[in-house]
């Protein structure tokens, strides 16, 4: 599975502590994710990790663009909806496409785990039938 990996500022560590937490199951996995994101990834991990640009750079349009194309098939945005950033992106157009392609979505830790245990358990299988 292809599972896109983007975090906000304020939730960039804790993208790292769900990723150390679930590098079992990610490592069976392609990732992918912006910039800044898949390096803080990769530097507690070792995980291999596919890097677009920045998100305020295009990466956020990137991943979109590889959602469009349904070559996705979990996106994990964990965003800070209280304190946004004026270089940070609008998610909304992640969502949206996510919505559209009908890719699973989590955007806080509860979801992200909730989905990462899915995946683990089989229950995204139905991805490969849906492309």
């Amino acid at each position: 599975m292809n599972i896109a990996l983007l975090a906000h500022d304020n939730r960039k560590k804790l993208m790292q502590n769900f990723c150390i937490a679930y590098r079992g199951i990610l490592s069976k996995n392609s990732l992918y994710a912006t910039g800044t994101t898949g390096r803080l990834i990769e530097e507690v991990t070792n995980l291999t990790i596919h890097k677009f640009l920045a998100g305020h750079l295009g990466g956020e349009q990137q991943i979109g663009a590889e959602i469009e194309a349904n070559s996705i098939d979990l996106v994990i945005f964990l965003r800070d909806p209280l304190t946004p950033k004026s270089h940070e992106a609008d998610p909304n157009n992640i969502f949206r496409l996510c919505d559209i392609h009908n890719i699973p979505l989590a955007t806080n830790l509860a979801s992200a785990e909730l989905l990462i245990k899915s995946l683990d358990r089989g229950d995204l299988e139905w991805r490969e039938i849906y492309k």
